[in-house]
């Protein structure tokens, strides 16, 4: 766990596996299981809300569970079903958003910055998000960014840029959860469960909101096999 060049070569979309993060599953004691997440450079990051439901499919694949289960991870203790191919994650509440004119900043696992867009397809996502994701404040801890585009009433389209990965990702669950958040907390609809469409696929975010406190948040999507097999990578 401690060799960053393996993981990062693991995933290396060239000459690796390729991947835009690592995920171990361990014993987690009182636990299903312990969920321990790398971003593509190599170094262990903040949630990963795709990835928590990608492997709560893997641990139904490989029989350490059923249909539900309770695992920890890096933000603390996550709560899951699996409904066919739909994996249901419920994710950490939310009660701290920092709103400025022009964007907002909140914690759904990992950091985020979400600002409204009039559109999102003709941007550059890696040249504009990394310009966000290197300025001050940000430049040292760093921070996802995502930019949202609102469809209908309760349906939104969502971009991200992700650190540890510095680049565009095809999709990213704390960064919907987030987008989901603060659509609804900008009263740009007052829906509870929102669809979230990202170039990865379309993800659903569901709340209760009372006093401030965005809680029962879960992201539900489905999580699919697509590839396994053994590497003899080694650095």
């Amino acid at each position: 766990k401690n060799n960053t060049k393996l993981v990062a070569a693991l995933c290396d979309r060239r000459f690796g596996i390729g991947a835009d993060g690592l995920i171990l599953l361990e014993n987690g004691s009182g636990y299903d299981f312990e969920m321990v997440y790398f971003n593509a450079d190599g170094h262990q990051s903040s949630m990963c809300g795709n990835g928590g439901r990608c492997i709560v499919a893997f641990a139904k694949q490989l029989g350490i569970i059923e249909n539900t289960t309770t695992f920890m991870a890096v933000d603390g203790v996550h709560e899951a079903r699996i409904e066919g191919d739909i994996v249901h994650l419920k994710m950490q509440s939310v009660s701290e958003i920092f709103s400025t004119s022009d964007h907002v900043i909140l914690d759904t696992g990992s950091p985020h910055y979400v600002a409204l867009k009039s559109d999102i397809d003709a941007f550059d996502m890696k040249h504009e998000g990394a310009q966000i994701r290197y300025s001050a404040p940000f430049a040292q801890e760093g921070i996802n960014v995502n930019f949202v585009v609102q469809h209908d009433q309760n349906t939104f389209g969502v971009r991200t840029y992700e650190r540890g990965v510095e680049d565009e990702t095809l999709s990213c669950g704390t960064g919907v959860t987030a987008a989901a958040i603060v659509m609804h907390q900008m009263k740009k609809t007052v829906a509870h469960e929102i669809i979230l469409k990202t170039k990865g696929g379309t993800l659903q975010v569901s709340f209760d909101f009372s006093n401030g406190v965005y809680s029962n948040v879960w992201l539900t999507g489905a999580a699919n096999l697509v590839f396994h097999g053994s590497t003899a990578l080694n650095i």
